[in-house]
């Protein structure tokens, strides 16, 4: 009977560690989905002929910190490392949302879709939507 009872507390622990695991995927999957959305949006706005030198000097500061080895969190920190790199990558968002129209969402995304296949599109709403409420 106690070697059921060790062996029922063993599993338990296994089936914990790997529903923690599990959620970290999908937390770091999430987060890795937006951190590429965000960094091809502006890469795709950056694309774009009439688009005027600042926001091209605000997306390419944004992207070299993005691409840059060395960041204030450094990206091999388990769960927080792209944080700063989002961070940079939403505020210089917020500041060209006027140039990103349906046409670089669309580019966006299917670049997404070749990248890693099927996933969830409502992980990109809350960009989408800092963008769309910066429209108006």
């Amino acid at each position: 009977m106690k070697k059921n009872k060790i062996l029922l507390n063993k599993r338990s622990k296994k089936d914990k560690q790997n529903s923690l695991l599990n959620k970290i995927v999908k937390v770091s999957q999430k987060a890795g989905i937006n951190v590429v959305y965000a960094g091809l949006l502006l890469f795709y706005v950056l694309q774009k002929p009439f688009v005027p030198k600042w926001a091209k000097a605000t997306i390419t500061s944004a992207l070299g910190y993005f691409i840059f080895p060395l960041d204030v969190i450094p990206d091999i920190t388990p769960a927080v490392g792209y944080s700063d790199d989002l961070g940079v990558l939403a505020l210089a968002i917020v500041a060209v949302a006027m140039f990103i129209d349906d046409k670089v969402k669309k580019k966006s995304k299917a670049k997404l879709k070749s990248w890693f296949g099927e996933y969830e599109e409502s992980v990109l709403k809350d960009i989408d939507n800092r963008i769309d409420g910066n429209h108006k």
